[in-house]
């Protein structure tokens, strides 16, 4: 039976699924595996299971072999390719006025291509560039220009909760975020309480904004009026979590009320 194993290519990066073929591996396990861009050097994070368990669109492909010394050593050398391009490429960046932020350097695992990650405001004319790259290095180059957001992915950080932030550690794809959802779950509005690193809405505001719509669903909207064991009043606040809400009294003073004890207000005729 064809069993599937998630391989990881950076730490804490995402986990990819590959074919385990004819190879018992165990996590933390070195292999050489296929990928897009040929042979990746990875390491085994989670451990086999049998294929039918998950759910895959295309075929998978394979781990190609175990990793050996000479294949880690291989990788030692990229990474001191990748800080060696990063330095000159910036010297370069520099030297020729462009308005671009380099940040990250790839290497394919056979050092034949070298692909460059920046962001800029706008379009950025590197022709000059590449060909300074080409004759230093005599290898493919690639330049990449990426969105603020694939930047913090790609780098990484801690968010404000005091954990590795969500896009480099399991979303695999963004999702729109908007200011509404911040409103919906009763966050303050206050930009800098609810922006990531990368300077835009955090990407955990989508999380729970679906539970948040079900759950308001049964609420009186704030501003409606309702009754309460302790009478009358305006809705001003909702608490969710707590299953509750804080009505302005028409005698005066606010109360938070238990959503089951609260019923609409009657029309006054």
């Amino acid at each position: 039976m064809e069993k599937v194993v998630g391989i990881r290519f950076k730490p804490a990066g995402k986990i990819y699924d590959f074919n385990s073929g004819p190879y018992v591996l165990n996590v933390g396990d070195k292999v050489i595996v296929t990928t897009e861009q040929g042979l990746g050097l990875g390491v085994v994070a989670t451990p086999p299971e049998p294929l039918e368990k998950k759910e895959t669109g295309s075929p998978l492909k394979k781990v190609f072999r175990l990793a050996t010394e000479e294949d880690v050593r291989q990788r030692e050398k990229n990474i001191l390719l990748e800080t060696e391009a990063h330095d000159f490429c910036q010297q370069q960046v520099e030297k020729l006025g462009l308005e671009m932020n380099l940040f990250a350097v790839e290497s394919t695992f056979d050092a034949s291509k070298l692909t460059f990650f920046f962001t800029a405001d706008g379009r950025v004319d590197f022709r000059e560039l590449v060909k300074i790259l080409v004759r230093q290095f005599r290898l493919r180059i690639e330049m990449r220009q990426v969105g603020i957001r694939n930047q913090a992915k790609m780098c990484g950080g801690l968010g404000r909760c005091g954990r590795e932030i969500c896009c480099s550690s399991f979303i695999e794809k963004f999702e729109p975020v908007s200011i509404k959802m911040a409103k919906e779950q009763g966050l303050s509005l206050n930009p800098t309480k609810i922006s990531g690193l990368c300077g835009r809405l955090m990407c955990c505001l989508t999380f729970e904004d679906a539970t948040y719509k079900k759950l308001k669903e049964r609420y009186p909207k704030v501003g409606k009026f309702v009754t309460t064991d302790k009478g009358r009043g305006k809705v001003i606040r909702h608490n969710v979590i707590c299953n509750r809400l804080t009505v302005r009294l028409d005698e005066g003073g606010e109360y938070e009320a238990d959503l089951d004890n609260v019923k609409p207000d009657k029309p006054r005729g």
